[in-house]
């Protein structure tokens, strides 16, 4: 049995992760977290989460340690925001528990600061921009189709929610570094983030990044690219957050036998 701790553990996510753990036969949710002094400590996460009781109360992640010696956990799953995650991810890795990670909007520095952590702290981990099983199929469509088209013009544009804090998306900043990265090119130097003013004339080696947010948009990610006469887009819609926590359940089967120290992402998980 996988004991597993969720953190914001009463959002959209986190409620969405511990229905679908309470269904599974081989894993269960044994800690709950919430932000710090939260007013729901006490709280049943699972009368929360709306499938009755679990016997797992929320906590504030003043106790994380404690929850996390106290409960067992093997696993903790995080889908908070990045400031938060980077601290969690370090507490987690001091007590030996290793790490779903699907928060997005960490800078290059965070990002390098978790990997340092979890290769110190020889735990096993999976951080990825996106679980969904078909966005990583998309990653690879692009990554293969992109050397064939290297001489179109290549746009990005991705739509999410009005809730959404961070732009553009993880997962769209996954989609540009695989595609500068199969033409060569430094991601650095050739990005382009939307288009106002007398910007000039678009150069052969931008590739444009823009970000729609609206309503209730749970994910969409469109890749253009376009040539003279012609063009193909490569698009995924997510409908549903079920298809997030389809790849964290996924994602927690793999990360006990993943290789201690290393961050693995979905390309890991699915082996593509």
């Amino acid at each position: 049995m996988i004991k597993v701790a969720v953190t914001g553990a009463s959002g959209r996510m986190g409620s969405g992760i511990i229905r679908k753990i309470s269904e599974q036969d081989d894993m269960e949710v044994v800690a709950a977290i919430e932000m710090p002094n939260t007013p729901l400590a006490g709280v049943d996460a699972g009368e929360k989460a709306g499938i009755g009781k679990i016997g797992v109360p929320i906590v504030g992640s003043e106790d994380l340690e404690k929850a996390l010696e106290e409960s067992g956990a093997e696993v903790l799953v995080d889908f908070t925001i990045a400031p938060a995650a980077v601290e969690t991810i370090k507490r987690a890795a001091d007590c030996g528990v290793n790490l779903v990670v699907g928060t997005t909007g960490f800078t290059e520095e965070q990002a390098q600061g978790n990997a340092d952590v979890i290769k110190e702290k020889n735990i096993k981990a999976v951080i990825s921009s996106n679980f969904s099983i078909g966005v990583n199929v998309f990653f690879k469509v692009l990554k293969d189709l992109t050397p064939i088209l290297n001489d179109f013009d290549i746009e990005i544009i991705e739509a999410h929610h009005n809730q959404k804090a961070d732009a553009p998306s993880g997962t769209a900043m996954t989609a540009f570094e695989v595609v500068a990265g199969a033409l060569g090119r430094n991601p650095e130097e050739v990005g382009v983030y939307g288009r106002q003013g007398q910007v000039g004339k678009r150069t052969k080696e931008e590739i444009g990044m823009h970000a729609v947010r609206g309503g209730d948009i749970v994910g969409d990610h469109t890749v253009l690219y376009v040539g003279d006469g012609e063009r193909l887009e490569v698009k995924h819609m997510a409908h549903t957050r079920e298809v997030f926590i389809a790849g964290v359940i996924r994602a927690l089967r793999f990360v006990g036998s993943a290789e201690p120290g290393k961050v693995n992402d979905m390309t890991d998980v699915l082996g593509i």
